[in-house]
């Protein structure tokens, strides 16, 4: 009889470097630091509360400097880099690091399409059979106007490119739609994808209704794993009114998809796209963001994006087990058959934003950050735009400042932690939503 060798065991990366400086890179430095064997995180440029972090030192390179920060790598022998925004990656970050040996969980400019360009996405979703929201490209002022006025009621505007999450007008009228076509075409989301010229353009969609979700799965190219549902609230006001911003909380897992919405998910939009990116000879190793509306007509995908979400990164990373190094070092090497089984934990987990006064606007910046949420198993205070000051003290440095998540059995125990926790922090003009997680909540909203 013969006996083959078992598979040998997943490595475990003792450096890695984490790319980034905002409230998703922090959970991932703090999440990574907690794996066994990991030795140190470093993180680029990070922010205000990186050295806080246990575990976690900071590198003062931009997340933009490809030739620093690969050659932070060589200097650190860093095992495994994690690129966390989606401009660096778009700008093809992942390419240069793996050009010289390195591991890297994040796609490479081509895979970066997927968000880079609202366009190219929609088109590689048709090609796919993926389930989405009819669209129509407009490449000028003058196109996107007249196919406006062909349909004759409000549109979705989404300007073709990064635009942090602000690039995206769920217009109410006809006249909405018109302003948010000039907004584009004036220039103020302009960003130009990889190889595209810096001209705007954009994508108008026809509108949907339903709930929305985010599902986040890890991937090697081939195979895949799948992260707990999350839903995020992108409006500034409570009662989701008001503009759009990057996100103002988030809880997970979103009850919205059971285990079958789950691996209808992974059938129906999850496989497809992995099968037409490598139809394109595309090898994509990171995490593919779907989100979903769930419409009466079924699930519907509202865009992808390259990199994990925030904040349901900032959600989710409390949930996800020891084994999180082990199964992203898989998927930068195209091994994930080889790494262990990724546990999560059976808990509810709520997040909430505290944002800077004027968010998602101009925002005041530089104010001290003050209170400490101490040691508690089940609360972390993540940072996301700020910084250490000349002086010495924290202070704020962009629009959504803090993330403050608790974990619980329940939603309504999990959310009352987070409110407590942000009770425990601040800053001159603090702005949060007090009713983030209503969908899950059954008791009356607890208030710091």
């Amino acid at each position: 009889m013969t006996v083959t060798d078992p598979s040998p065991p997943s490595p475990v990366p003792a450096r890695i470097l984490v790319v980034g400086g905002g409230g998703r890179e922090n959970a991932l430095g703090w999440a990574l630091a907690r794996c066994p064997g990991v030795e140190q995180v470093l993180v680029a440029p990070g922010n205000g509360g990186t050295t806080a972090l246990a575990g976690c030192g900071q590198l003062a390179i931009a997340e933009s400097d490809h030739g620093a920060l690969a050659a932070a790598c060589r200097a650190h022998a860093i095992d495994l880099v994690v690129v966390g925004p989606e401009a660096p990656l778009a700008a093809g970050l992942a390419d240069r690091l793996r050009s010289e040996g390195l591991a890297v969980f994040g796609p490479g400019a081509d895979g970066a399409l997927l968000e880079a360009s609202k366009r190219w996405a929609k088109d590689l979703m048709q090609e796919a059979g993926v389930p989405t929201a009819g669209y129509w490209a407009a490449t000028d002022r003058q196109q996107a106007l007249e196919a406006l006025e062909r349909h004759g009621r409000p549109l979705v505007v989404k300007a073709d490119g990064l635009a942090a999450g602000k690039g995206v007008t769920v217009a109410d009228s006809l006249e909405q739609c018109r302003e948010a076509i000039e907004e584009v075409f004036a220039g103020r989301f302009q960003s130009a994808a990889p190889g595209e010229a810096a001209a705007p353009s954009l994508v108008l969609e026809e509108r949907l209704h339903g709930p929305e979700v985010s599902v986040f799965a890890l991937t090697d190219g081939r195979s895949m794993v799948l992260l707990p549902p999350a839903q995020d609230h992108k409006r500034i006001g409570e009662g989701d009114t008001g503009p759009n911003t990057g996100g103002m909380g988030a809880y997970a897992p979103a009850r919205l998809l059971d285990a079958a919405g789950m691996e209808q998910v992974r059938q129906r939009v999850l496989e497809p796209i992995l099968a037409a990116l490598r139809a394109r000879g595309i090898d994509y190793r990171g995490v593919i963001f779907a989100g979903l509306m769930l419409t009466e007509a079924g699930l519907r995908v509202i865009e992808f994006n390259c990199r994990f979400g925030d904040p349901e990164c900032e959600t989710l990373m409390p949930l996800l087990g020891p084994e999180l190094a082990q199964v992203l070092l898989a998927c930068a090497t195209g091994r994930l058959e080889q790494a262990p089984p990724l546990t999560i934990e059976p808990r509810c987990s709520a997040c909430v934003i505290a944002a800077a006064a004027g968010y998602p606007g101009e925002v005041r910046r530089g104010d001290p950050i003050d209170g400490d949420l101490g040691d508690a198993p089940d609360l972390q205070l993540f940072h996301a735009g700020s910084r250490r000051s000349e002086a010495g003290p924290v202070v704020t440095a962009g629009g959504r400042v803090l993330a403050v998540v608790a974990q619980a059995d329940d939603f309504d125990t999990a959310f009352e932690r987070a409110y407590d926790g942000l009770g425990r922090v601040g800053f001159e003009g603090m702005v949060y939503r007090r009713d983030i997680g209503h969908q899950v909540r059954t008791r009356r909203p607890a208030l710091p």
